[in-house]
């Protein structure tokens, strides 16, 4: 069974409604969102780094962007940690429910966390998309080397923009991994991509279009 996702969303990234076009072309305008309110279904979550109850789903307002928020999405090595610490992932199938005569395409996808790595360790976070039924995308990664005690933010766009068919409800799937390599250094390095207070979410970001009649 389904499990609903209230619409309601707390703080967002504004989502912007133009593309950039090279100087010689026209600026494509992005046609607005649809009218009413829209909600997500969280179909399916399965991983070592979002084990249930641990993430919730978002929608905003003015239904530009959808987030997820983590409770315990943690990468860790060196130290005492477990070799099974250093990779954690998180599979989720979402299903937007859009209103009729419209589809979607993700345009861009913003991950937010913290890493404390020591000199000599790497944290890498990685992420690919596909629609039910469509060729999985390229898995996009981001490295970050130590030392490195601070936020960290990395955004997605190459390869995400592909809309949902119009005449098919298709679930959304999204694919994260964090991991963490102590390299030589015996401190403990850690990576997260949670957050326990709703300040850091994963923001994904729509563009919608109408379909042909």
């Amino acid at each position: 069974m389904f499990k609903a996702i209230s619409a309601a969303a707390a703080s967002l990234f504004a989502a912007s409604a133009l593309l950039a076009a090279p100087a010689s072309a026209e600026t494509i305008v992005i046609p607005p969102p649809p009218p009413g309110g829209i909600t997500i279904d969280l179909v399916t979550i399965n991983g070592s780094g979002c084990a249930p109850g641990t993430a919730a789903v978002s929608v905003a307002p003015d239904n530009t962007a959808f987030t997820v928020t983590y409770s315990e999405y943690l990468a860790q090595a060196g130290g005492n940690s477990s070799p099974i610490d250093s990779r954690k992932n998180c599979q989720l199938a979402v299903r937007v429910n859009v209103p009729q005569g419209y589809t979607y395409a993700i345009a861009r996808a913003d991950y937010r966390g913290y890493a404390d790595l020591a000199d000599g360790a790497t944290g890498t976070q990685k992420a690919s998309y596909y629609f039910q039924g469509m060729e999985q995308t390229i898995p996009v990664m981001h490295e970050l080397n130590g030392p490195h005690a601070n936020n960290w933010q990395f955004s997605d766009e190459a390869g995400l923009y592909v809309y949902a068919p119009c005449d098919a409800i298709r679930n959304f799937n999204i694919n994260t991994e964090l991991r963490v390599d102590a390299g030589d250094s015996d401190e403990t390095s850690f990576m997260t991509m949670d957050s326990t207070d709703g300040s850091i979410s994963t923001t994904y970001q729509f563009s919608w279009k109408q379909c042909d009649e």
